[in-house]
């Protein structure tokens, strides 16, 4: 019997969704507070720019994107609230750990294990939050929660830059073994991780499909289907699964292809291990795509075949590559232009942060809905605004000489472009069924991470490396505005045929409903 779908959420939602912003603002926490120990860092380990965007965006993204895809087929199939609990434990302790790097390879490889960690978190919250919030309420609980990337952004410059300068001035020559203070910043915020990880384990478990009243039975084999959806996206064994499913000559033909990009990137003097990380993110995710198709139709025709879900994948996602390069490089920016502390910029730059970020995604995610009850692509005229908005004060910002005028423009900037962020999710979740959920927001961040993520910190590291001038590399990137007003646009226009005939595409790909 189908579960009976709430019209409004209860005490218990709220509850769960505010464990679960603390969880998605610790994610952002320990992911973000590189950036303002980001001089520390160059200076102890002797990296570039384009390095910490490596490490920021790269080296963390591409394996987040990957394993984003099978642990969201885990999460569709699994128990979120378990499988959330793990990934947590684990990219706390692989943020403790980088505070023991002494190179910048160890360091990317913990920033490597962060990313796989934190890859459990948004498929398990975006499916329990889509079961415990009825419809109508989705994009306001989904941007209330997505407000905990702005309040963990801005907590982790503020407190990582505290604890660098604090602990460099008490240990100027190291303490104890031997830690200098960005070290001791990266122990400081992943341990408490732990403790968290051990509160979300009691959280409870919805009945998928509880919000919509669609029965959905348990997987007979979740483990199973989470290890054949590794053989279609980890490197090597892509070729084993493409095999199995008959699509090896395309898989060999993409594995080509990328491989002589790669070569060429290299032989122009781009570095090796950005292009090789971005390299293997997009083979491995043509190679996932093409098993899914294989393997699961009506999850490909309702992702992957669905040009208004791409669109609107790719419209957020040219938001994030904007938005990550600016988070990455302020607080760089303001000790190289301005001469500030870390504790400065961390204070001035993150404790904004958090207020414009939280009003930002909330206000958006509320304006969202409303638009939704008007029009059935309300919420992507939120996303459109998004990619339009922030342009002047982030051209203002950059280019200023003023520092009290620098610090009031990015707040202004963030709160601009943030309220996509819930009005995108939103709609990625509304194209597809509720089995799919975990899923499709793991391909939605695909958007936000080999997009946004992988190339946006990197290439303003990169072009700020080559022009000596960390401006130019932020504000270059605005090329990519006119793409995202387009692909907003297709979105407008593909949104409401695609959502209205969910149900159909899905039977005609061969799903029981």
């Amino acid at each position: 019997m189908a579960p009976t779908a709430p019209e409004k959420a209860g005490p218990y939602s709220w509850y769960v969704l505010f464990v679960l912003f603390l969880v998605y603002a610790l994610n952002f926490i320990d992911r973000q507070i590189l950036t303002i120990l980001a001089p520390h860092i160059r200076r102890d380990l002797g990296l570039s720019h384009a390095d910490i965007g490596f490490l920021y965006g790269t080296a963390f993204g591409v394996f987040y994107a990957l394993f984003g895809i099978p642990l969201g087929r885990l999460a569709d199939n699994w128990h979120r609230v378990r499988l959330m609990t793990l990934g947590l434990a684990l990219w706390s302790a692989m943020t403790a750990l980088s505070g023991f790097a002494r190179s910048g390879v160890q360091l990317a490889g913990a920033r490597i294990g962060v990313g796989i960690g934190e890859a459990t978190a948004s498929p398990s919250a975006y499916s329990l939050l889509s079961d415990w919030f009825p419809k109508r309420q989705r994009a306001t609980a989904l941007a209330i929660y997505s407000a905990g990337i702005y309040f963990g952004g801005g907590f982790s410059l503020f407190i990582g830059g505290s604890i660098a300068d604090g602990w460099n001035a008490a240990y100027p020559h190291g303490g104890p073994a031997g830690l200098v203070g960005w070290q001791a910043a990266f122990l400081a915020v992943g341990l408490p991780g732990i403790l968290l990880a051990l509160w979300v384990a009691t959280l409870r478990e919805p009945p998928r499909g509880l919000s919509e009243g669609l029965a959905t039975p348990p997987h007979p084999a979740p483990f199973r289907s989470f290890a054949a959806e590794l053989l279609t996206i980890i490197p090597p064994f892509t070729l084993i699964g493409a095999a199995r499913n008959r699509a090896l000559p395309g898989n060999l033909l993409v594995l080509g292809l990328v491989a002589a990009a790669v070569a060429g990137l290299i032989a122009l003097g781009e570095p090796l291990p950005q292009w090789l990380a971005v390299g293997i993110g997009v083979y491995a995710v043509y190679s996932w795509a093409a098993a899914l198709r294989h393997r699961d139709a009506p999850t490909f025709a309702l992702i992957v075949g669905t040009p208004a879900f791409l669109c609107v994948v790719l419209a957020y996602g040219l938001n994030a590559f904007l938005a990550y390069a600016v988070a990455g490089l302020a607080p760089s920016y303001a000790a190289q232009v301005f001469a500030v502390s870390a504790r400065e910029a961390g204070l001035m730059i993150g404790g904004p942060a958090i207020l414009a970020g939280f009003l930002g995604v909330t206000g958006g995610g509320i304006a969202a809905d409303r638009l939704r009850a008007r029009h059935p692509s309300g919420r992507i005229m939120v996303v459109l605004f998004g990619a339009l908005a922030p342009i002047i004060p982030m051209a203002i910002a950059f280019t200023t000489t003023a520092k009290p005028l620098f610090y009031a423009m990015l707040p202004l900037t963030q709160i601009l472009a943030c309220g996509a962020l819930g009005a995108s999710a939103a709609a990625t979740q509304d194209l597809v069924l509720p089995r799919m959920r975990g899923t499709a927001t793991a391909a939605f961040f695909i958007g936000t991470t080999l997009i946004g993520l992988a190339l946006g910190p990197y290439l303003a590291g990169r072009i700020a490396d080559l022009t000596g001038s960390l401006a130019t590399g932020i504000l270059s990137l605005l090329f990519s505005v006119p793409l995202a007003v387009a692909a907003a646009i297709a979105a407008y226009r593909l949104v409401p045929a695609a959502e209205a005939s969910r149900e159909a595409r899905a039977r005609q790909a061969g799903e029981s409903i």
